[in-house]
């Protein structure tokens, strides 16, 4: 699809369109949760370009397409606009996301208490892209109080933050840098 313009001044007021044409607020829950799912794909970028070339970027590129999936999802009023295909994730992709974890978890040692996001700069990162992650779960449940939200869509967002959190201990794993362990100071 061609972008023809990038400014259409149609929300200079405060509002913006949903898939399906339905105007509201900026300000509204359904686009704090897709625009947190956005700002989480920026970040990815971010630790995509840290990493470089191989099966981590990879899967965070496939992730990425995942979350323009799951916007477009977020972005439809199912009360009043049917699902589009592009809204829907592909068929196994929350398993995909297990398997992942999986695999890390198998070269990984043992976890020996609660660890602080760090270590690495890229790590540093897949801890920043867990936190949004989190941030974004939340906004999506919330937004199921009141709107169709499909299961598929929490339990794939769920998953990824479990998997950025095994991401970034792997990071600092290949890396040699020890993972920061959290020192109970209120004893």
């Amino acid at each position: 699809m061609k972008i023809s313009k990038v400014y259409t001044r149609t929300g200079d007021k405060g509002m913006t369109s949903l898939v399906g044409g339905k105007r509201v607020l900026k300000s509204s829950l359904r686009l704090e949760a897709y625009g947190t799912v956005d700002e989480l794909s920026s970040h990815l970028g971010l630790l995509a370009a840290m990493i470089g070339e191989g099966d981590d970027h990879e899967m965070i590129q496939r992730i990425q397409n995942n979350l323009f999936v799951v916007g477009t999802h977020l972005a439809t009023d199912q009360s009043e606009t049917a699902l589009p295909a592009s809204a829907q994730l592909p068929a196994g992709e929350v398993e995909r996301i297990e398997q992942a974890i999986d695999a890390i978890n198998a070269i990984l040692p043992e976890p020996q208490g609660f660890i602080l996001p760090g270590g690495s700069v890229a790590a540093a990162q897949a801890h920043v892209c867990r936190t949004v992650c989190r941030r974004a779960e939340r906004c999506i449940i919330a937004l199921t109080e009141t709107a169709v939200v499909g299961a598929e869509i929490q339990q794939y967002i769920n998953r990824l933050s479990d998997y950025l959190f095994v991401l970034a201990k792997k990071i600092n794993f290949n890396s040699g840098i020890s993972e920061i362990m959290w020192q109970n100071t209120c004893k």
